[in-house]
């Protein structure tokens, strides 16, 4: 056999991905990310404030999928637990097989290790009944020997493991989320990039393993109802049943696509292909250097000795591509392995990726879309296997697209790392937080788009929650903020008399109280719910009448000119022009709640704004202040088309014109208590109010004639620095929403005032940072994201904590309004491809 010499070896090692490196320093968590030793528990995080709410506990890592693909969750603990692959319905729970897992010998010894902790495997069953019993699990971190490391900065995820195999073992987990891109940012597909390094002074025998379950027809709802319920808290939900464990028809089976090497795991498909039908797909690159085996079929509910037997003695596993169909009671799991023998000193990079192509999210009965990723790989489903081929041939070029998008704000010093950190991990529920997003229409060129307001409260992009929350959207995908803006351009002439209930009132002993569902010219307060037609049929949630509500049409014509004005790809004159009508007949709607003709609409005593179960009186400040904003921004609307355009809008601006003169006139007459103004005028409620001026924020925001003078301004802002934030815990926790001006409860019961709402937080810091007070701002968000990452909250961050430690309606939509926090900022638009499109 001939010798290589010493450049053809090196040159053979470059192209086989293996290379020789000194070796490095410590592994220390990338920058401004979010890290904890891999599979330490918690000793006290935060815990649900109401039973029937949703708490899967504290072990949750970051969601790795496209937006509205569905998306997968491994969490810090090494175990894949979250699966949210049925538009709008969660399902969180551990599937042990679908697990990587690492074999090595150093020639005298040798270790194998499935890459999660024990306790992962299912902590509900007893132990004799557990699966996978010959498996052995990888050792969890204690508070005196850390095993690992994860860490996360959305939409990149490491884990990092030591002290417990000879080499150097990390991985870098992602899916392409591209700001301005709209079509990789679609794709169902997570990347797992391993790198495997010998320190050693012995050659060392690796292999990586990754089996996967077959879950095809799992995610789908088997309760057609579209009955709606109330809990105990008065808020609707429906019934969400998966087909979780059916195994009837599937069938594995090897996929070579170029260098792309892996097993299809697929299932019967109708025709059309339904809800859940569909395939997964698991697969890596082959390169010099490496062999690649792959099992098509293995039983996971056994003690996993057919897999693991041979892998745990040397790395391999019983190659076989059997596609035999499955029974109704007969599941299947897959597998691969990599293996590799490295050379002291030398390193290798394995990327493996999972993906799916499950293209059909149905609603109530009869009624589905097409996801968008369907616009660039087909509605078969059976396109998994070219996903993945895909995400193998570009995942460099994506990573280093969201390494440059991300540069920009960790060079930023100014900015504390906790917030530079906070900043992209909110974005994880645009993944996660049931994200929707449909394939192209001639009428919505990038699809439909839609998130949660959360899991609890499961209806999409509630208005007056995405006056905060979509700022994230609007700087890094506004063709999507615009697409949420046409729905309810569409929604706002509609109407549907159907009587409901109002759960508020049954909450308060009150009985039974009807409203129809959506009144002509009223904003919906919502697009819908994924077990009705969301989009289409709105005002899903019945706890208010929000045909009542005092704030949602100047949340719309706010949005509106706000995303025409700052959105990082420029003026769209289509879209404004698009929106107008009815941003005209919102506001003409809502002036009809005007009782005492003072140019100001006033709220009717049963809470009819954002703060549900907080009942405002007469004219209020926060309810006021926004509609004030709204009319600036309706008459900027109306100059611009009528300028740029030609469009006629004078009768519009003469009406707004004289409704905003009134209103700023008895604004401060009415509410101004001379440091302060008052929650409302009519019902005497002694309380600083925090987010009372949010209608202020909005219009120096967007360059408008501002709602009340700078002086009032900062004296308000001062009150509620000192009464709401201050005095309340320290400042520990972060702004309580309403407290008497010395800090103490009106009601220590109450509800809605002593909660700290993390997504109002970072609104009421956007505002203090815009008038100049950025120690302030820092501190504010400082102290509720110190609360949400340190008190296991972390990709699930609630609409609200309190200071005894609990959380309601968690994955919520309105913490993304940190990103308020960025677009104070005069540089915000500069993030890289955020003005592209596509």
């Amino acid at each position: 056999m001939a010798r290589l010499g010493l450049s053809a070896l090196k040159s053979l090692l470059r192209r086989a991905g293996l290379r020789r490196s000194k070796r490095p320093a410590t592994w220390q968590p990338p920058t401004a990310s979010w890290s904890r030793p891999l599979g330490q528990g918690w000793s006290s995080p935060y815990t649900v404030r109401y039973a029937s709410n949703l708490d899967d506990g504290p072990n949750h890592g970051m969601p790795l999928g496209g937006f509205g693909a569905g998306c997968i969750g491994r969490a810090p603990d090494g175990s894949f637990n979250l699966w949210h692959l049925d538009g709008g319905e969660h399902w969180f729970g551990v599937l042990p097989d679908c697990q990587f897992s690492l074999f090595e010998s150093n020639g005298n010894s040798s270790r194998a290790h499935a890459l999660a902790v024990e306790s992962s495997r299912d902590a509900s069953r007893p132990e004799a009944d557990k699966p996978l019993q010959s498996w052995d699990w990888y050792p969890a971190s204690t508070e005196t020997k850390k095993t690992g490391t994860y860490a996360a900065r959305y939409p990149l995820s490491w884990t990092h493991y030591e002290g417990v195999f000879d080499a150097e073992v990390s991985c870098e987990a992602f899916s392409p989320i591209l700001p301005g891109n709209y079509q990789q940012t679609s794709y169902p597909l997570a990347v797992f990039v391993w790198t495997l390094r010998n320190p050693s002074s012995q050659p060392l025998d690796l292999s990586l393993m990754l089996s996967w379950r077959n879950t095809c027809g799992w995610f789908t709802n088997t309760d057609s109802s579209a009955e709606v319920h109330f809990r105990d808290d008065g808020s609707p939900e429906h019934n969400y049943a998966p087909a979780i464990g059916k195994s009837e028809g599937h069938r594995n089976a090897w996929i070579e696509d170029g260098n792309c090497k892996g097993v299809v795991l697929g299932g019967d498909v109708s025709s059309p292909v339904r809800e859940g039908e569909g395939q997964w797909c698991i697969a890596t690159s082959e390169q010099p250097g490496v062999s690649i085996q792959r099992c098509s079929r293995w039983t996971p509910t056994s003690d996993g000795s057919e897999l693991w037997g041979s892998f745990s003695r040397d790395g391999s596993i019983p190659e076989s591509n059997n596609n035999r169909r499955s029974g109704a009671a007969e599941p299947v799991s897959a597998a691969l392995a990599v293996r590799c023998r490295l050379e002291p000193g030398q390193s290798i990079e394995i990327p493996v990726v999972i993906s799916w192509d499950l293209p059909v999210t149905a609603f109530a009965t009869g009624t589905s879309a097409l996801r968008r990723y369907t616009d660039f790989f087909g509605t078969s489903g059976q396109n998994a296997a070219a996903i993945a081929a895909e995400g193998l041939t570009h995942w460099r070029q994506w990573k280093a697209q969201i390494e440059a998008w991300q540069q920009p704000v960790l060079e930023r010093s100014d900015l504390p790392e906790p917030l530079r950190m906070a900043l992209f991990n909110e974005l994880y529920d645009l993944c996660s937080g049931g994200s929707l997003w449909s394939a192209a229409s001639r009428e919505d060129p990038v699809g439909r788009f839609g998130v949660l307001e959360c899991l609890d409260y499961a209806w999409y992009e509630s208005l007056d929650v995405r006056l905060y929350g979509s700022l994230a959207l609007l700087q890094l995908w506004p063709e999507l903020d615009k697409a949420v803006l046409r729905s309810f351009a569409r929604a706002i002439p509609a109407a549907d008399a159907t009587p409901r209930p109002i759960g508020w009132y049954f909450t308060q002993g009150k009985g039974r109280v009807e409203a129809a569902r959506k009144v002509k010219g009223a904003t919906p307060h919502d697009l819908g719910a994924p077990n009705e037609r969301p989009w289409d049929a709105t005002n899903y949630t019945a706890y208010q009448d929000c045909n009542l509500w005092k704030d949602l049409a100047s949340d719309y014509v706010l949005q509106v000119w706000r995303t025409f004005k700052l959105a990082p790809n420029g003026e769209d004159l289509r879209f404004l022009a698009e929106c107008w009508p009815a941003a005209v007949e919102a506001l003409r709607y809502l002036k009809t709640f005007d009782i005492n003709n003072d140019g100001l609409p006033d709220n009717g005593g049963a809470p009819d704004q954002t703060f549900d179960d907080w009942p405002l009186k007469g004219v209020s400040a926060y309810c006021g202040a926004l509609w004030i904003a709204a009319l600036e921004a309706a008459l900027a609307i109306a100059q611009q088309l009528q300028l740029s355009t030609g469009l006629d809008t004078s009768a519009e601006q003469q009406e707004f014109s004289g409704w905003l003169a009134q209103s700023r006139g008895n604004f401060d007459t009415l509410l101004w208590n001379g440091e302060y103004y008052d929650i409302d005028a009519e019902s005497g409620t002694p309380v600083v109010m925090a987010d009372q001026l949010c209608g202020d924020f909005y219009a120096r925001l967007l360059g408008l004639e501002p709602v009340v003078s700078e002086a009032n301004s900062r004296s308000t802002l001062n009150a509620v620095r000192e009464s709401c934030f201050e005095t309340f815990e320290g400042g520990s926790l972060g702004v309580a929403n309403g407290l008497r001006r010395d800090g103490t409860p009106l009601d220590p019961n109450g509800t809605h005032p002593l909660e700290v709402w993390t997504g109002i937080n970072f609104g009421i810091a956007s505002y203090f940072r815009l008038m100049g007070e950025t120690e302030t701002a820092l501190a504010i968000t400082s102290a509720v994201v110190h609360q949400v990452y340190s008190g296991g909250l972390q990709f699930r961050t609630p609409e609200a904590i309190t200071a005894v430690n609990t959380f309601r309606a968690c994955h919520y939509l309105r913490a993304m309004a940190i990103w308020g926090v960025w677009a104070t900022h005069t540089d915000w638009q500069r993030i890289p491809g955020a003005e592209a499109s596509g």
